[in-house]
């Protein structure tokens, strides 16, 4: 696995070791698709980390917007954190109870409000479980802790800068949605999208990235995953995918691997696949 660097992904180890640390934050930042039957505030509700705060992706998040879980306004990122006890001078640690999925997404929202002092767990809730580590069903006692916010507009792209890269090809678009569902002969699981992927994208599945038990590839691994879809980790990377979860997936990779230069469309294929004046690539 990657060392522990607690900007980037920390090991179950790294955690228990910290996790009376007064300044520590931990966020359960589970979140799945609904064909995926899970339901993420039941599972925290029942058994969490402990002292960890459930993180809604779906609620802090830009309800104004009819896309899911755009990137939640400055204001509202500050005050939900606030009220959550979450704010400057802590080590925030993220994890997911699908081992690594979207716990990702979040560690990119924080990075994207000017914080740095964030990781993902790496393997997340299913490795904590099988190793015997604690768990409680307690709501954390919080406190109301100031946050200071300096958002990052760079590492986030809108439809229109993506239709201008696909152009260009001055940015690679890297699709993180599985092969079947970039090639566009495997259906979406949001009803009214089209199918294929953004033209002159490369298709890295994000589970490239991951050992078999969730946990993130090491540097060789994830550098071969790179290579093996064709993506130069040293060039710019603009991450989609289905709605901008598990892109994070590969902005997390490329910042192990010490790669700054990448963003995440936002809208991703729930935006692309919705308007039919943006062309739609098919195939490999």
């Amino acid at each position: 696995m990657p060392a522990d660097d607690p900007a980037t992904l920390v090991s179950t180890d790294w955690l228990e070791a910290h996790l009376k640390d007064p300044d520590l934050r931990v966020l359960d930042a589970s979140w799945y698709l609904p064909d995926m039957g899970r339901d993420a505030k039941a599972e925290y509700q029942a058994a969490h980390i402990p002292g960890a705060r459930f993180f809604d992706i779906d609620e802090i998040s830009d309800t104004r917007s009819d896309l899911p879980h755009m990137a939640p306004p400055v204001e509202k990122f500050m005050s939900r954190m606030r009220a959550m006890g979450v704010g400057d001078g802590h080590q925030v640690v993220i994890y997911d109870g699908a081992g690594l999925f979207s716990a990702p997404r979040v560690w990119w929202t924080f990075r994207l409000m000017g914080k740095r002092d964030v990781a993902v767990l790496d393997g997340g809730m299913p490795k904590w479980r099988a190793e015997g580590r604690p768990v409680e069903d307690m709501p954390p006692i919080t406190r109301d802790r100031h946050m200071t916010v300096q958002r990052q507009a760079h590492l986030v792209k809108d439809v229109t800068q993506v239709a201008a890269a696909a152009k260009l090809g001055d940015w690679q678009i890297v699709d993180a949605r599985s092969p079947g569902r970039f090639r566009g002969d495997e259906a979406e699981p949001r009803p009214g999208l089209r199918q294929g992927h953004i033209p002159n994208s490369r298709n890295l599945h994000y589970r490239a990235l991951l050992n078999e038990d969730g946990t993130m590839k090491d540097a060789a691994g994830l550098r071969a995953a790179f290579a093996g879809a064709g993506v130069d980790p040293a060039r710019p990377v603009i991450t989609t995918c289905g709605s901008g979860v598990s892109a994070a997936i590969i902005n997390l990779a490329l910042e192990i691997l010490g790669h700054r230069d990448h963003a995440l469309y936002d809208g991703s294929w729930a935006e692309w696949g919705m308007y039919g004046d943006l062309k739609v690539a098919k195939g490999d």
